[in-house]
């Protein structure tokens, strides 16, 4: 098992239900100005039950999406059955599925699962979406911070820390805002940061 994903396997349908009833146009809002041109290839990293993977589909992209739960991928593919999504179980930091020789992006979404990663993990993480991004292609990532939700193997995550493996990795911060607070309801001990990175 991953061990990013304690604790969710045993709230998997709570979590489904919570999950299915955001908006992508909410939670992601601070992204919306950097997605690519209708057509381009999408990564939904660590995309839980599917919600932003098919939102960015009905916006008219071709969306692989990429979880390790596999109880969470099934939910995902029962909802948005017949949705032209590429569904992946695998997970980051290495995302060992994807051949870079196949699978290049132009937008890739890490929304709310970099907080289960360790810093050495995101280290890895990060050259590996690097490789994964066309040139000027753009990596958006959320960060959470706070008490353990459904998922109980988490970190700390800091601007800070990402804006430097950012620029260590080659990485051009084209936004960052911080201390936003969460937009699920009874989460007013977490805040969240938003960064984009662009290749």
């Amino acid at each position: 098992m991953v061990p990013g994903t304690c604790g969710y396997e045993s709230n998997v349908s709570s979590f489904a239900n919570a999950s299915f009833g955001l908006k992508f146009e909410d939670i992601n809002q601070d992204f919306l100005a950097f997605l690519p041109i209708q057509g381009s290839k999408v990564l939904d990293a660590g995309c839980g039950v599917g919600q932003n993977a098919a939102a960015l589909c009905e916006l008219g992209y071709k969306v692989d999406a990429v979880e390790p739960l596999a109880a969470f991928l099934d939910k995902a593919k029962v909802r948005y059955e017949g949705m032209p999504i590429v569904w992946l179980e695998d997970s980051l930091p290495d995302l060992k599925l994807l051949d870079t020789k196949e699978h290049v992006y132009d937008f890739i979404l890490l929304d709310g699962v970099w907080h289960h990663l360790s810093h050495h993990e995101r280290k890895r993480c990060i050259r590996r979406l690097y490789e994964l991004l066309s040139l000027n292609g753009v990596c958006a990532i959320s960060l959470r911070n706070g008490p353990a939700g459904v998922g109980t193997h988490v970190f700390p995550t800091s601007c800070e820390e990402l804006l430097n493996l950012a620029r260590e990795t080659g990485f051009k911060t084209i936004f960052q805002a911080q201390n936003q607070p969460s937009k699920m309801p009874n989460k007013q001990d977490v805040i969240w940061s938003r960064v984009a990175l662009r290749k």
